[in-house]
């Protein structure tokens, strides 16, 4: 961890990253609008995988926006690419020691819900964890968080609200539901779907749980934004492919970034309209007084 730690330092100086943003299939692209980021890849920083699908670059970006520091994860690697769990959300546990206090989570899922069409944004309100797994199975460390976290309020009912009024006030349409996280890669069984419906989830995917379990766990605010990119197995006459998900996600990419910029600016208090902001590249260096407002996106 030491090691992954001064690396990321080296590179972003006095970069403090209070809130992140993970960016999901099809979603990284917003990482690229900012011309003055420090981009780092996955690929360089000790402990951190490569992606290999599709959609997902593999880089932490990181940005000042009026001043405020702003980190995106621009894609994520999953379970069932063969890492660990652990793995998985340790991208999490380092940006947290470095300072995060905020979490968004974002991914492409597919539609339970026969009310959700590719291309429905929903907000997560709660999820359901199928995978069968935990990424707090092993050794606690009590100085990140407890033995055995509450679950209650996982996705921040303040953040949700403040979400659906920004979407609102947007003009744009979204859903609220319950995610349900599957470990992949082969999508659903029309009889699972049909399970899955029953539990009472809204929308599934192969991501997100995981890391909105550690992060609650060690104490971060939570949002959860799905982008529907599918219709699940049976609820569809046509066969389910990656390739959908990509191309659905390019084609609400600008719906999605003016809902994702905007709760940027309003949640973090941002007084200069978004499309006024101007991205400053990070140069001040550790141990000088620089701002700790950071925004970090992971796409799922």
């Amino acid at each position: 961890m030491e090691e992954t730690l001064n690396y990321i330092k080296a590179k972003i100086g006095n970069f403090v990253p209070e809130t992140a943003c993970i960016l999901g299939s099809g979603l990284g692209e917003l990482a690229n609008e900012f011309e003055n980021a420090i981009k780092v890849s996955f690929s360089d920083i000790p402990g951190f995988k490569k992606p290999t699908i599709e959609g997902h670059a593999g880089n932490l970006v990181f940005v000042k926006i009026n001043n405020k520091n702003v980190v995106f994860m621009q894609g994520r690697y999953h379970y069932y690419e063969g890492h660990t769990v652990q793995d998985v959300v340790f991208p999490i546990k380092v940006l947290k020691l470095l300072g995060l206090k905020n979490l968004i989570i974002t991914n492409a899922a597919g539609g339970l819900n026969q009310n959700y069409k590719p291309g429905t944004l929903m907000i997560i309100n709660d999820h359901i964890n199928f995978t069968a797994t935990n990424p707090l199975i092993g050794p606690n460390d009590e100085k990140i968080g407890p033995r055995f976290p509450d679950m209650s309020e996982v996705y921040n009912l303040e953040l949700i609200k403040k979400a659906n009024d920004i979407a609102n006030d947007l003009n744009i349409h979204v859903e609220n539901g319950v995610y349900i996280g599957v470990t992949g890669p082969s999508y659903e069984t029309p009889s699972e779907i049909r399970m899955f419906r029953n539990f009472g989830a809204s929308a599934i995917g192969m991501s997100t749980v995981s890391e909105a379990i550690y992060a609650n766990y060690c104490g971060l605010k939570v949002l959860g934004i799905s982008c529907i990119t599918n219709c699940a197995a049976g609820l569809s006459k046509t066969k389910l492919s990656h390739d959908e998900v990509v191309e659905t996600a390019n084609r609400v990419k600008s719906q999605f970034k003016t809902l994702v910029k905007n709760i940027i600016q309003q949640i973090l208090h941002f007084s200069t309209p978004i499309n006024k902001v101007v991205f400053e590249k990070v140069s001040c260096l550790w141990g000088l007084n620089c701002p700790t407002w950071n925004l970090m996106f992971y796409l799922c």
